[in-house]
């Protein structure tokens, strides 16, 4: 019979490509480590890496064993999550990918006070790309993606909503536009703007919304792209130019330090949802996640 733990030594492995790596995320020796692969490869009666020097490589036998290794490993947690949590007591991990803005800046106090209510639950998060966030939910890596609207959503994620982020226009507080605090449409042609990277979810809903009110955003001039809107913010309140960023930002980064501008006809608004994988069992630790969304977000 299969041994889990054995599968649990050999997913770390697949993931390290290093043995002394598994063996100190697994707080095991790494002659432990060879020697549960070494079982399992004796098992299966095939070699699941190839040894070449210090590296380690898949077979094709363990390249068809990981995925099955993986759903077993989440099956088996998911069993003892549940059987735990006929205690009354919500047990195990959650692991939240997370794009950047709503990571650092929405989720934390929703996954402080979720911790208030289940402290016996330990969440991971992972910051980064929000394709990158969903992937990981696809792939078993994560429980739940917190994202904005993906304009492709892989067919099996479920998404909910859970905030509406307003993306504002800051300008410094000695450019032309802070005293006047409203401008047309046609002025956004007339300044320097420090923009999102291409892809991002600030730079889609601010192309799109632009688009709305006649502007084409390609036309703006662009004198700086950065990869995250924090950096835009500081940008901005050095003076370096005006430049569209997450309310979020704006109230909890730069508040009084740079000066919101209003365009005429303007309005971008960027939803923001939590992800799951509507055909893979949810962990007991995930459902209580889940539904305390609707507890925690007024509708």
């Amino acid at each position: 019979m299969l041994d889990t733990h054995q599968l649990n030594v050999f997913l770390t492995a697949a993931e390290t490509l290093n043995f002394t790596q598994a063996a100190g995320r697994l707080h095991m020796t790494q002659p432990s480590v060879s020697q549960h692969i070494h079982s399992l490869e004796n098992h299966f009666g095939q070699l699941l890496f190839v040894r070449n020097g210090r590296s380690i490589h898949l077979t094709s036998a363990g390249v068809a064993l990981l995925p099955l290794a993986r759903d077993i490993i989440h099956r088996s947690v998911h069993i003892e999550e549940m059987m735990q949590s006929l205690e009354g007591i919500i047990h195990g991990d959650l692991y939240v990918g997370c794009s950047t803005t709503p990571g650092k800046y929405l989720l934390p106090p929703l996954l402080a006070r979720f911790h208030r209510h289940h402290p016996q639950v330990q969440v991971a998060c992972h910051v980064s790309s929000q394709r990158n966030a969903l992937q990981r939910v696809c792939d078993g890596d994560a429980h739940l993606a917190l994202v904005s609207k993906a304009e492709i959503v892989p067919r099996d994620i479920e998404l909910k909503q859970l905030a509406v982020d307003e993306v504002k226009l800051i300008a410094p507080l000695d450019h032309p536009w802070a005293e006047r605090g409203v401008i047309e449409a046609a002025d956004l042609y007339e300044t320097d703007f420090i923009l999102r990277e291409e892809g991002s979810g600030t730079r889609t809903a601010v192309e799109e919304s632009l688009y709305a009110i006649g502007i084409e955003a390609d036309r703006l001039n662009t004198l700086l792209i950065l990869g995250n809107s924090e950096a835009i913010a500081m940008a901005v309140e050095e003076g370096l130019g005006v430049g569209f960023v997450s309310g979020l930002i704006v109230t909890r980064l730069v508040r009084d330090r740079v000066a919101p501008i209003t365009v005429r006809g303007l309005n971008i608004t960027r939803d923001i949802y939590v992800g799951r994988h509507s055909r893979r069992p949810a962990t007991a630790a995930q459902t209580a996640f889940w539904d305390f969304i609707d507890e925690a977000v007024p509708q």
